[in-house]
């Protein structure tokens, strides 16, 4: 319900454009809009709530308080919007990937021999940039296709100026092997613009580039030269066609639409570069307090400003705002004008309509997929015999490496998906040899040291093992008294020897397994529940094993005392990603300099 002082407050706003800030009991500020008309749209939220989904009610319960911003026009509320936004961070605005930021493809053309490399921001350092790639598995599938193309060098700037023979990736002929073999600048660069060509989706001509240069090296009798590139002509060629022509005009365009429903909206972005069609890109976002409109507008902001290479055109299935002001700032970041159209007929009404289809086709996949893990919670609870779904799922795994370093991780499912702000993990001490018991209990003790009034209790939690590790759970909770709060089950493996087929779910009270095959998608969920955990287990773990080496290493150097070994430590996290950062990196922190920076990498490239 809302409160009268809100709605008080609600009849004194004017039919004017500004900035709205909602606020919680703290008085925090949780959600920055804005609008046209603040009284039309604030009336949505407090006075017309019928059209909302369950998930924006469960929101709107949290407002306590708001704040309005009166600004003159639409395109300064807009302005305002976007600096609050970054001022406050609010909880449920929406931003690219729930405000972590997309993969993208950077290359330095000032270097000598430039590499492209994966990259999470983008820098004001003159270097170019590709994306953002709607995934990790999207922008190593670009990368991989590039470095298989024209065998660029893969290895990190500090891997390449201390290599002092060839790696794997020469010997199997994936790469160039510039750090040893005599390859020039100039030629290393010809086959980086290259890739930058493909990368823009210019494969024509990249294509004429690469004839010209099989040409120019055939005609100087460099035969293996024009081998290697002929070789990269005919892999384009076979890419290119698999690859579709959508727009006979042959201009950059991206292609714009959406599809929305259970509080659920999928943006479907399609790439044509040169009038092929590129990629098909799709943005999966939960609508929160936003209205589809607003949240696109919201995506084309954020997507822009992050995006390395700009289209001349953008197709938007429906208008926006700001588009005005979107469009001018996109002209004056590419330096030349960028247009968006919202066409009604036509070619391009066509393609946005493939866009759409394609917007819905994905929506209806991650919804199907929703259904799915919500009729697995219900099929799981049917057969642990519980009286409520559920809905939470804790497992713990430990791991040690032969005693040392003991860890414990604990990972949470929230109606049947990974709920990662859950995620904890513990640090086991004052143990020298393995002992599950005494691992479980201090992990146990930890996880639900409160008050059992004030504690949140699971509604599952799923142990990794057979009844013995099922009994060993039910011991320390007993201990713990809390054994009757929460279901405990065990899941052990199948054994292969006697002929199972399927992993073993055991609760209390039960000596034997319970029978699974009418219930097999309740096993597939505790599976994932409990490969996850030890998935996080054994990764924490290994970070523990790293950054203790690294501890024990930095000792052995001169000049690098508890302080610096600190500094490095806390930036880097282990030796892996400090062996493989640049002088300057290092150099740039606390306590270090230029000459012990250099001689840290040569110890780190000699000893490990």
């Amino acid at each position: 319900m809302i409160s009268d002082p809100i709605l008080e407050k609600y009849r004194q706003i004017p039919h004017s454009p500004g900035v709205y800030l909602m606020k919680d009991a703290g008085g925090k500020t949780i959600y920055v809009g804005k609008a046209k008309d603040l009284k039309k749209r604030l009336s949505s939220y407090f006075i017309k709530k019928d059209h909302h989904d369950p998930k924006t009610l469960v929101l709107l319960e949290m407002i306590r308080d708001f704040e309005v911003i009166i600004t003159s026009s639409g395109h300064e509320a807009f302005i305002l919007e976007s600096n609050l936004i970054k001022e406050y961070a609010p909880k449920y605005n929406v931003i690219l990937k729930d405000g972590k930021n997309y993969p993208l493809l950077r290359v330095d053309m000032n270097e000598d021999y430039p590499a492209i490399m994966r990259v999470r921001k983008i820098k004001n350092d003159h270097a170019l940039y590709f994306g953002p790639y709607s995934s990790s598995l999207s922008v190593n599938r670009t990368l991989n296709q590039i470095q298989r193309l024209f065998k660029l060098r893969k290895c990190k700037n500090t891997q390449f100026r201390n290599r002092s023979r060839p790696c794997l990736n020469y010997q199997i002929k994936a790469c160039l092997g510039l750090c040893c073999n005599k390859v020039s600048s100039e030629d290393y660069k010809k086959q980086v613009q290259a890739a930058i060509l493909f990368l823009k989706g210019r494969s024509k001509e990249v294509k004429e580039e690469l004839k010209t240069r099989m040409t120019a090296y055939a005609a100087t009798l460099e035969y293996e030269k024009a081998a290697q590139v002929r070789d990269t002509l005919a892999a384009i060629e076979n890419i290119m066609e698999r690859q579709v022509v959508v727009s006979p005009d042959m201009k950059d365009r991206d292609i714009i639409a959406f599809a929305w429903n259970r509080g659920v909206m999928v943006i479907t972005v399609m790439v044509v570069r040169s009038g092929y069609l590129i990629d098909t890109v799709h943005y999966p976002f939960d609508l929160g307090f936003k209205e589809p409109d607003e949240l696109l507008s919201a995506f084309l902001d954020d997507y822009y400003e992050n995006l390395g290479v700009l289209p001349s055109s953008i197709l938007l299935i429906r208008d926006i705002e700001n588009r005005a002001l979107l469009e001018d700032r996109l002209s004056e970041k590419k330096q030349n004008r960028v247009s968006i159209h919202i066409p009604v007929r036509g070619e391009k009404m066509r393609l946005l309509e493939m866009a759409e289809v394609n917007a819905a086709q994905e929506l209806e996949k991650r919804l199907l997929k929703e259904d799915e893990e919500r009729a697995s919670v219900f099929m799981l609870k049917d057969l642990l015999g519980m009286d409520r779904l559920p809905g939470c799922i804790e497992c713990f795994d430990n791991s040690n490496l032969s005693g040392k370093d003991p860890v414990s991780a604990m990972v949470v499912f929230k109606d049947g998906r990974p709920h990662k702000e859950g995620y904890r993990k513990f640090i086991i001490r004052d143990m020298d040899t393995p002992d599950d018991y005494a691992a479980m209990f201090k992990v146990l003790s930890r996880r639900f040291s409160k008050e059992p009034a004030k504690m949140q209790f699971p509604d599952l939690l799923l142990v990794d093992g057979g009844k013995g590790q099922l009994g060993m759970a039910l011991s320390v909770l007993k201990e713990l008294e809390i054994e009757n709060q929460f279901m405990v089950a065990g899941l052990a493996k199948k054994d292969v020897i006697k002929g199972e087929d399927h992993d073993k779910i055991y609760i209390p009270g039960r000596s034997n397994p319970l029978n699974t095959s009418n219930a097999i998608k309740a096993l597939y969920l505790l599976q994932r529940v409990r490969d996850e955990a030890h998935r996080f287990a054994i990764t924490f773990q290994r970070n523990r094993r790293e950054k203790r080496a690294g501890l024990s290493f930095l000792d052995d150097i001169p000049g690098i005392g508890p302080k610096k070994k600190k500094a490095l430590l806390m930036h880097f996290k282990g030796i892996t990603k400090m062996k493989a950062a640049s002088v300057e990196e290092i150099a740039a922190l606390s306590g270090m300099t230029q000459t012990l920076a250099e001689k840290l990498l040569q110890a780190l490239h000699e000893t490990t």
